[in-house]
């Protein structure tokens, strides 16, 4: 059977639902001076593919298990963005797998790695479903409604391209690259033409994105043998021969992997063991970039996005100038290929944009339609869910525990840090009837009421250690308020419960927080209900619902007009100006006038730095050590693009080099302006922390 080739409900939600509650300030790219810091979100984004149609920018994503499905997102300047569509709103593949019925899952399948396209007035969207094969959804308008093709055929992970001569070429598998036309009718590809194209061997890996720029075909790659990296094969045929270059590598943003979930076999139950390994603080693995895809600007300039693993918020996106070197697509700057700014100067695209999030996080459920950051867990059934009288019902059925509760409504979580909270009136549940707020990940973890009998009792669960906290409650009204605080970053969360909806109280213990490949999705905050009796039972009501950002307000990140000390992380010494002329460091709790520099702001989140003793930090020579120097003329002194790390830590970029001012730890050197970027834990040299001196 096909998707349901309808326009979506979430996209129907434009016209129809009622103003959600006033969003609080959410994490965007922009900063609002002409700049932007990576990531483009700080929630998960998978497998990224852009196109540009006019002055328009696309870009889609995976969904995997999650409905409705395929998202894509609307830009004008490659740095603000804009839920606009799905391709589908169900799945209606004959299979109760996709609905977590009769105890079958697609956990970790799904659909996913979308590319897209747009050809004479028409989009495309090809994806692969496991075990379906490849399908495509066809579209004039990119708001929908879409058109279904199930082209079958084992062709995933694909690329396309509409060639100069009609032909229509897939480009897909790992390693071994092959190329395969497609059916202008997308019925299914063209048999007998499946050629290889590059053999393995050549250090090319999948998730390809293949383009013809000046008469030659690219192909851009993600390797992940050892770790991820991207890599560019070029030839003037699409048949080949290639030749291959690495063109991104190392590029973490100074982020090292987190905890990793470790487990054997499908989805755990409750008191399967489960293991989470720390962290390796050095390593890269694949936090760095990887997977993407580039697009050229009408002005000519040409970007990349590409994910990268983000701990236990799962995958997100980065957005990287390129720069062409000798033919090739590095991702970087002049100076310093292969390594992608945090912080940047936006794309020239010519639009003018107030800086947005690109979802609607917060939802009173008074609208007759659902927002679109919302994303069921599997198909639901929808007679068994609705919106009545300002709040989201959910009547429960029967489950072992959460990951198989049907009827889960999920969005995803957002980082760095962000508490979670929802109203919740249980006054309609029966006896062995669950609800409450939930983590859907490996291993999950929740926060909610459970009704045995006439007993009322508030649990909290952590599938980790198969640990359970319970305390009986008495609800007036039958309301509760349910809170998740999370730190994603550092992989910790915790739970919190409220009577009043003023004062809220701790709940259980912290919980640890895996990036994990079982279900290939980040952290998701769910509202749930379901029956461990093996029956229908009542149901439950969620009000709301409202997502706080901490961290999102970035405004006082960069220390403008203040003066401060900077410690390099690597030595925990404070940066000082030697009066031979040079920057050296000192003891590590020095505060004299040496290490004391006062940040001036040049615009554009470009500063400069001038010691107390008023010499300004210039770049002599090609910044080798002790080319960082100091000088009383302030027409020398050099402008560096403030790297904002978070939680007052940054680098500095010299906007003439390209490279980033640091000091070896091990070999005594004075400091250079020669380094590529940061290390994975942020101890190369190159990143400091900032402290104001009052």
């Amino acid at each position: 059977m096909k998707l349901k080739n309808i326009l979506l409900t979430s996209v129907l939600a434009l016209a129809t639902a009622a103003p959600a509650l006033a969003q609080s300030k959410t994490w965007t790219a922009d900063n609002g001076n002409g700049t932007f810091t990576n990531p483009l979100f700080y929630d998960e984004f998978s497998d990224p593919d852009i196109i540009r149609v006019g002055d328009d920018y696309y870009l889609a994503g995976t969904t995997m298990h999650t409905v409705p499905g395929l998202v894509i997102l609307h830009s004008k300047d490659l740095v603000n963005w804009e839920n606009v569509s799905y391709c589908f709103d169900r799945y209606t593949f004959d299979d109760p797998a996709f609905s977590l019925k009769d105890g079958k899952e697609i956990y970790g399948q799904g659909i996913w790695a979308p590319c897209i396209r747009h050809h004479n007035g028409t989009f495309y969207l090809y994806s692969n479903v496991n075990g379906k094969g490849l399908q495509c959804f066809t579209s004039q308008d990119i708001r929908g409604p879409w058109k279904h093709h199930n082209m079958e055929g084992r062709i995933y992970d694909l690329s396309v391209l509409f060639d100069d001569d009609g032909k229509i070429y897939a480009i897909h598998g790992y390693g071994t690259v092959m190329c395969t036309e497609l059916k202008p009718d997308m019925s299914g590809p063209i048999e007998g033409t499946e050629r290889v194209i590059i053999e393995e061997g050549n250090v090319v890996g999948e998730g390809h994105h293949v383009y013809k720029v000046n008469g030659m075909y690219y192909i851009l790659s993600a390797d992940y043998a050892p770790n991820g990296k991207m890599t560019c094969a070029r030839a003037k045929h699409i048949h080949g021969p290639y030749e291959v270059c690495v063109v991104s590598a190392s590029e973490t943003y100074g982020y090292h992997p987190g905890h990793m979930t470790q487990f054997r076999g499908r989805i755990p139950n409750d008191g399967d063991p489960i293991q989470i390994t720390p962290p390796d603080k050095n390593a890269v693995a694949c936090t760095n970039i990887h997977q993407g895809g580039m697009v050229q600007l009408p002005n000519g300039e040409w970007w990349a996005v590409s994910m990268l693993d983000f701990h236990s918020i799962g995958r997100t996106v980065g957005l990287s100038p390129i720069t062409w070197i000798d033919g090739w697509p590095y991702f970087g700057l002049e100076g310093n290929p292969g390594r992608s700014p945090r912080t940047w100067l936006k794309p020239n695209t010519g639009a003018n944009v107030e800086p947005h999030g690109p979802y609607e996080r917060n939802e009173n459920f008074d609208g007759r339609t659902l927002g679109r950051v919302w994303q069921w867990n599997h198909n639901p059934d929808d007679k068994m869910w609705s919106l009545k009288k300002g709040a989201l019902r959910l009547n429960t059925m029967p489950a072992p525990q959460l990951m198989w509760a049907r009827n889960t409504l999920t969005q995803r979580v957002i980082g760095p840090t962000s508490t979670t909270t929802v109203e919740l009136n249980v006054a309609h549940l029966k006896d062995g009837d669950v609800a409450g707020l939930g983590n859907i990940n490996v291993p999950c973890s929740w926060a909610g009421i459970v009704k045995d009998g006439k007993a009322t009792t508030l649990r909290w669960f952590d599938q980790y250690k198969n640990d359970t906290i319970d305390m009986p409650v008495s609800l007036k009204d039958g309301r509760i308020w349910l809170r998740f605080e999370g730190d994603f970053d550092n992989d910790r969360g915790h739970y919190a419960y409220s009577l009043d909806g003023a004062d809220f109280y701790p709940l259980g213990k912290d919980i640890l927080l895996g990036y994990q490949l079982i279900t290939f999705q980040g952290s998701r905050m769910s509202l749930f209900a379901f029956n461990t009796k093996g029956r229908n039972g009542g149901y439950a009501l969620f009000d709301n619902f409202t997502v706080e950002e901490p961290q999102a307000d970035r405004s006082g990140n960069i220390p403008f007009g203040k003066t401060v000390r900077l410690v390099n992380l690597a030595t925990d010494r404070p940066m000082v100006a030697t009066r031979h002329g040079h920057l050296y460091d000192s003891r590590p709790n020095d505060k004299g006038a040496a290490a004391q520099f006062r940040v001036i702001d040049k615009g554009q989140g470009q500063v400069v730095l001038q010691n107390v003793d008023g010499r300004y930090v210039f770049i002599a020579g090609q910044g080798l050590m002790s080319d960082v120097r100091l000088t009383k003329d302030e027409s020398k002194a050099e402008r560096f693009m403030w790297q904002d790390l978070l939680q007052n830590e940054c680098m500095l970029l010299s906007m003439n080099k390209h490279l980033y001012v640091g000091k070896d730890p091990l070999n005594g050197n004075p400091y250079s302006c020669d380094f590529k970027g940061a290390d994975p834990a942020r101890k190369n040299g190159a990143v400091f922390r900032w402290e104001e001196i009052k």
